[in-house]
């Protein structure tokens, strides 16, 4: 017998699919991102919007975590294992400055808004990581994937991913009052954990790649998508993110079997990853933003130019132009999945109940700004061509835009 709720979840599956058409469609027509309206639509339509649908939170909830995996499975494959490895090397000083400039000011405001050291702490977590989903997203969307400067925004973004590695169990440790013993015990394990994930992908990547290529097309898709939620789901295990385990899946895979994968997982990746950013704004009640709208603003503001300087400071030193040190800035400036799981972990453990409210704010404005800078910089681009014609790639600095 059918179970009564299959034929409201197919009706609701239609429904956001086809929404989400709409929407692309728009987006396309007026030629900006799809990603700030999908954001908006999702916070008119989820509780307490404008027009309130009851959609299963199960199926959502299942679909945005597939498609921040299948982002960043796409962003490792513009990596080699040789190029992560020196990129880590040589991306201490930009992952350093990146931390430096983005987690104390939610610190800082945590404490000015009367707020414990610990609530204090989980803010600061929420305005250093950016959103390696909706940035992996923007650089797909704008052909930018070969610029000089997308190499400096990877290696801060997988920085920041491995920061998470330590900030997570740490952060689980000191909000059920372990002590620290306990704590440098899961920390120890999470560096272990990470490091062997990327010994794995460096040292066995061609293995791999041998493992899950084939002449259909079906047993690469079914091969490689088992694997990303296979790694995925053991690095969640093990306290690690699971995104961060899906790119060195992305990693692990060189050659023709990358060009396929990104061939046949492209459709996948792009209606998952659609998905997350709608559901994103379905989980905002519109009615808890005003209370807290004045200091997420200002923190928005504030840490959108310690974004800027990061990105600038990164890609300076990597030698691009002037342009492509803005366009790296402003493409850090995005926030999303990680700074709402960080804050939903703080609430979670009875901390300040107004930090998940600010946190929604302050992560809505940053990931409607973040795109919109990012399409602000495109006619830059074509003014700064039309300077520099004549000149070759190479001596411009830039590739692809």
């Amino acid at each position: 017998m059918l179970n009564s709720n299959v034929p409201l979840l197919l009706i609701e599956l239609g429904i956001v699919v086809i929404g989400l058409a709409l929407i692309d469609r728009f987006s396309r027509r007026i030629g900006i991102s799809a990603i700030p309206l999908y954001l908006l639509v999702g916070l008119a339509f989820g509780t307490g919007g404008l027009v309130p649908l009851n959609f299963s939170t199960d199926f959502l909830h299942v679909g945005t975590e597939i498609g921040v995996l299948l982002l960043l499975f796409t962003l490792g494959l513009e990596y080699t294992g040789e190029q992560l490895s020196s990129g880590l090397k040589s991306s201490l000083p930009d992952g350093l400055v990146d931390f430096l400039l983005n987690f104390p000011p939610g610190f800082l405001v945590g404490i000015l808004l009367g707020w414990g050291p610990l609530a204090a702490w989980v803010l600061g977590g929420v305005t250093y990581i950016s959103s390696s989903s909706i940035i992996a997203r923007i650089l797909s969307e704008q052909g930018w994937l070969h610029n000089r400067e997308t190499p400096s925004i990877i290696n801060i973004l997988v920085f920041e991913d491995l920061i998470m590695a330590i900030f997570l169990p740490l952060t689980i440790v000191l909000l059920g009052g372990e002590g620290l013993g306990q704590a440098s015990f899961h920390i120890l394990a999470a560096v272990i954990a990470v490091a062997l994930f990327l010994f794995i992908a460096i040292r066995y990547g061609k293995f791999i790649g041998r493992l899950v290529a084939h002449e259909s097309d079906e047993v690469v898709l079914f091969s490689i998508l088992g694997l990303i939620l296979l790694v995925a789901g053991a690095a969640q295990l093990l306290q690690i993110s699971a995104p961060v385990g899906a790119f060195l899946v992305g990693v692990a895979l060189q050659g023709t079997i990358a060009d396929r994968a990104r061939k046949i997982l492209s459709p996948l990746r792009d209606l998952f990853a659609a998905i997350f950013f709608l559901f994103f704004g379905l989980q905002i009640d519109p009615a808890t933003l005003p209370a807290v709208l004045l200091p997420a603003v200002g923190m928005a503001l504030l840490t959108a130019l310690t974004k800027i300087l990061s990105g600038w400071w990164s890609a300076h030193r990597a030698g691009a132009d002037n342009l492509s040190c803005l366009r790296a800035g402003s493409i850090l400036v995005t926030h999303g999945e990680f700074s709402i799981l960080i804050a939903g972990m703080g609430v979670a453990a009875g901390l300040d109940p107004q930090l998940n409210a600010l946190t929604a704010a302050y992560v809505l404005s940053l990931s409607i700004l973040g795109p919109i800078l990012a399409q602000l910089i495109q006619p830059l681009s074509l003014v700064y061509k039309k300077t520099i014609k004549g000149r070759t790639p190479a001596e411009s600095g830039q590739g692809k835009s």
